[in-house]
């Protein structure tokens, strides 16, 4: 049996619970959704394993959350919630009425309400969803967020299943992320329903989701429903299509897919994310209905974490790239295989861009561009850029390049998905797994510069050799655009853009973005022959209405305002504003 099984204890510095003493097994949920007062009341019974000798005690995380009462194996307990830190939350200290030796399992339920304000919850009024009638609630607990919704061990080191009854009014839906266990009326209100879940597969609490809203579902697939409001279920189902197809691909590349259910739920516009990978239903930004499948991109990803961050989890945030840059690179491997290995090649282009901003605004020196960061004292939130995912990215590309090429390194990446799954791991178990994996050629694993790439901020000590292909098609027509006079305007038409797809046109204008702002005069033209206007896609309208801002157009102004201010995709609505 391999060794790094053994785990060594890994504290987390993000969470207050004693992951050490006792682990969650089982967490068991009744909420009741209070649109009118902005709460959830919850009961929540959390099997616990013990995991020392004299256990008496234990501490949960929590963060503005009322407790109302707690109870060990139905026996009154004594708690205590201590000071609130300034982004970790309080820790709910429990005393037991009873001493517990190692192995044995107990039961802490605990009554409790959330507060208004809870960070993982967003309540939005009838004027804020696409249907204008109904209020919406969603959750976001990555990274540390579920404690303000459920008082537990908040942290990914723990794994455990779940079951869930959620009563909401019965003109709206609930969803979580977990399978379907049928609905009844609620017995205590009869304008309401109860929604049933189980979650057989355990998974960390940052996974726990929920989601209540007047939805609407459409089968895509034999495995897959996607879910909005009704107004835009339809264009969902088209867009969304080929959702099995990316399974199935995903599925060869990383082994079968263990959850059951893949679903998509379209949020609504403030959903500030591309994308969150809840088990059995993926969150994705409305954003991504932009009538062309060019996000694709998004689905992938979100598919590759059902293996690499759902399946094999990250112990604490400082491992965090363990998550992202393995789902980079097994999304880019979906890109490869669903279409070219070009495209791969170019979205790694694409992504070493993406790192050089993070790297930029951050700063060269910032700790946090580490690829291992130190997340002591850090909140979660402030250190989220694209480091963990471009940078992890690029350490793999790289060591793809090193030991024989994609298939070979796909190899590696299958082999440490089934060894790890269920479980969580550290940057140094992935590493000595790597040396085992790959021992006929660890005097190549001994030439890398670890130290350099895991524990040195700024960006990665290598860039990998990246065919240029498509990227070359964007750089010449962004270079004529920049050297064009005045008198070379009329050289541009429409087959300029016709000859890109779609990625090729969002780097064609990220590029120009780069460069000094073009002429008004430019920006007009450009607008008359390529006709951008009226261009659906997001990702390329958004750079699009900047270039036209920053050429001072006056016309664009409202529009990059109302692109700002209709959607609230932070990637999207924060560069607009600048």
């Amino acid at each position: 049996m391999f060794s790094a099984l053994i785990m060594t204890p890994v504290s987390d510095p993000s969470s207050f619970s004693t992951v050490s003493k006792c682990a969650t097994k089982h967490l068991n949920l009744i909420y009741h959704v209070d649109f009118d007062k902005r709460v959830l009341k919850g009961k929540v019974a959390l099997t616990l394993e013990v995991l020392e000798d004299k256990f008496s005690s234990l501490t949960l995380d929590s963060k503005d959350l009322k407790i109302f009462k707690v109870s060990a194996n139905g026996q009154a307990a004594q708690f205590e919630v201590g000071t609130k830190h300034k982004s970790k939350g309080s820790p709910l200290e429990i005393t037991l009425p009873f001493e517990l030796s190692r192995g044995q399992h107990v039961i802490v339920e605990i009554e409790y309400e959330t507060s208004p304000s809870a960070t993982a919850l967003q309540w939005l009024t009838p004027t804020q969803t696409v249907g204008k009638k109904h209020p919406y609630l969603f959750s976001q607990c990555q990274a540390t967020h579920c404690r303000s919704m459920i008082p537990c061990q908040d942290s990914p080191s723990v794994k455990h299943t779940y079951y869930a009854q959620v009563s909401v009014p019965k003109e709206l839906v609930a969803l979580m992320s977990a399978l379907h266990d049928g609905q009844v009326p609620d017995p205590s209100d009869s304008s309401r329903v109860i929604y049933r879940f189980r979650q057989p597969v355990p998974m960390p609490s940052y996974l726990i989701a929920i989601v209540v809203g007047a939805l609407e579902s459409r089968e895509i697939g034999p495995r897959s429903r996607v879910w909005s409001e009704k107004e835009n279920v339809d264009e969902a189902a088209f867009e969304f299509s080929e959702t099995e197809t990316m399974l199935k691909t995903a599925e060869s590349l990383a082994g079968p897919y263990v959850w059951g259910q893949y679903d998509l739920l379209v949020m609504p516009p403030s959903f500030p994310y591309g994308g969150m990978e809840n088990p059995c239903l993926t969150f994705v930004t409305p954003t991504v209905l932009a009538g062309d499948k060019s996000l694709a991109g998004v689905i992938a990803h979100e598919i590759s974490h059902s293996w690499t961050g759902n399946l094999v989890t990250n112990r604490n945030w400082e491992h965090f790239w363990l998550n992202e840059g393995h789902t980079v690179y097994i999304e880019r491997m979906i890109a490869r295989c669903m279409e070219s290995e070009h495209l791969r090649q170019f979205k790694g282009i694409g992504g070493w861009k993406e790192l050089q901003e993070s790297v930029n605004q951050f700063g060269a020196n910032n700790v946090l561009t580490n690829l291992v960061p130190n997340l002591h004292e850090v909140d979660t939130d402030e250190a989220f850029s694209s480091v963990p995912y471009e940078k992890g990215f690029a350490l793999l590309y790289h060591l793809e390049e090193l030991l024989g090429g994609p298939e070979v390194f796909m190899g590696f990446v299958k082999s440490y998905i089934q060894l790890f799954a269920y479980g969580t791991v550290t940057t140094e178990e992935w590493k000595n797994y790597l040396f085992t994996y790959f021992k006929d050629k660890v005097d190549i694993l001994n030439k890398v510069d670890w130290n350099a790439w895991m524990h040195t901020p700024g960006m990665a000590p290598v860039k990998p050799k990246y065919d240029t292909t498509m990227a070359d098609a964007c750089t010449a027509l962004c270079q004529r655009w920049v050297k064009a006079k005045e008198e070379d305007l009329a050289s541009f038409t429409e087959e300029d853009v016709k000859k890109l797809n779609s990625p090729q046109l969002i780097e064609f204008m990220a590029l120009l973005l780069q460069e000094e702002p073009l002429p008004l005069s430019h920006v007009k033209k450009m607008q008359e022959v390529y006709q951008l206007n009226s261009v659906k896609n997001a990702e390329v309208r958004f750079r699009w209405l900047r270039i036209c801002v920053r050429a001072h157009w006056e016309e664009a102004v409202p529009l990059a305002l109302k692109m700002a201010t209709e959607q609230g995709r932070m990637k999207f609505t924060r560069p607009l504003f600048k």
